[in-house]
């Protein structure tokens, strides 16, 4: 495989939305592959409440307005984005197809949409880049970052991000340990061999503390390299791109990260894939965007899997959304054309979703467009 040359896979008869493409990548992934793609936490009740949530609002169409010239355009951390639909970082794409994170980008950028590189992706962010930066088409290409133990490779991995043309950073804060993911469990999940986070790559190992009696492994290893508040104004000293907080449910997270002068924020409880019975992000996104105003901007991510549900989630105060397993789905399925097709199914359902609720520029979404029980 060449970096100009993705593989093209076909699209299955009868596949006319995200959730299709779910049934198509089960029949196709292996059981450790689905495990991981697939599960959540616990019993994965947040991931199937990010769902439900956005499926309980109601919208309140208005008729007779005038649609004519309506559009999608927003900006963006100084970016113009045809449609405020970005893909989420999902670690270890190759898992999913031989393409990879590469047939994602591409994907991504044909379809105008913003992409977002996992710090554990399966293969090297210059090569990502290379491949989309010299597209005029493109949307927003950030770097998603874990603060790793040893600060100097953190800091090399941000000049690596830097150099290559990535335009943001965005700082994943709400996994200082992995959920307890008992699919994953199950199945003894193992990444193949030959798929791996390249881009981790010469990362020494972290030496477990010695343990006294009564000593904890968890809190008294592992996370005394959990990152707190004083390591995002370190990352803000090493960067000169503006960095988001992902991860962000509680209302005085928000205002903290806004007082320590953050650049976004990125509502997110991972998927359900960390803390189950978490609150879903439709419950906490209005919350937040009542706590921050209107000139921080704010993205929201899980259970997005319709147009009607990018709809509310703007007129709950986000800027944009993020959407992760529905487009590694595709990618399974069809490689880049299966991602390329998610983003344009749901940008199209998003158009059908303003034209009849009368919105026809992203600033006509207001929260008048969701049903409010007298």
């Amino acid at each position: 495989m060449s970096a100009t040359t993705p593989e093209l896979g076909s699209i299955p008869p009868g596949t006319v939305n995200l959730s299709d493409y779910t049934a198509h990548a089960r029949a196709r992934l292996d059981a450790n592959a689905w495990a991981y793609f697939g599960g959540g936490a616990g019993d994965e009740l947040t991931m199937q409440a990010n769902r439900d949530a956005w499926d309980a609002l109601r919208l309140h169409p208005r008729v007779l307005r005038s649609l004519t010239g309506g559009h999608t355009r927003s900006t963006l951390l100084g970016r113009m984005l045809e449609h405020p639909i970005l893909l989420a970082p999902v670690a270890f794409q190759r898992l999913a197809h031989a393409d990879g994170e590469l047939g994602t980008a591409y994907a991504a950028a044909a379809q105008g949409a913003g992409l977002v590189l996992s710090t554990q992706a399966s293969m090297p962010l210059e090569h990502i880049a290379q491949a989309v930066l010299p597209d005029p088409g493109r949307g927003p290409l950030w770097f998603q970052l874990y603060l790793q133990h040893d600060k100097g490779f953190t800091q090399a991995l941000v000049q690596r991000a830097e150099q290559a043309g990535y335009e943001a950073l965005v700082l994943t804060i709400d996994a200082p340990c992995s959920g307890a993911r008992d699919r994953e469990r199950r199945v003894d999940f193992q990444l193949p061999a030959g798929i791996g986070a390249v881009n981790l790559a010469g990362l020494s190992s972290r030496v477990p503390a010695t343990l006294q009696a009564g000593q904890s492994a968890m809190f008294d290893d592992l996370l005394t390299m959990a990152p707190t508040w004083s390591d995002i104004e370190w990352l803000q000293g090493i960067t000169r791109l503006p960095i988001l907080l992902k991860g962000i449910l509680h209302e005085d997270d928000a205002r903290q990260a806004r007082a320590l002068g953050v650049s976004g924020l990125i509502v997110s409880n991972h998927g359900g894939r960390t803390l189950d019975t978490a609150v879903p992000t439709a419950w906490a996104l209005p919350r937040i965007a009542q706590a921050v105003g209107h000139d921080l901007p704010l993205l929201v991510d899980g259970g997005i899997r319709r147009g009607t549900d990018v709809l509310k989630a703007l007129a709950l105060g986000a800027d944009a959304v993020m959407i992760g397993r529905p487009y590694v789905h595709a990618l399974a399925t069809a490689g880049a054309l299966g991602v390329a097709h998610v983003i344009r199914l749901l940008r199209d359902e998003f158009e059908i979703a303003m034209a009849l609720t009368g919105c026809a520029t992203l600033a006509d979404i207001t929260p008048a467009v969701l049903f409010q029980q007298p």
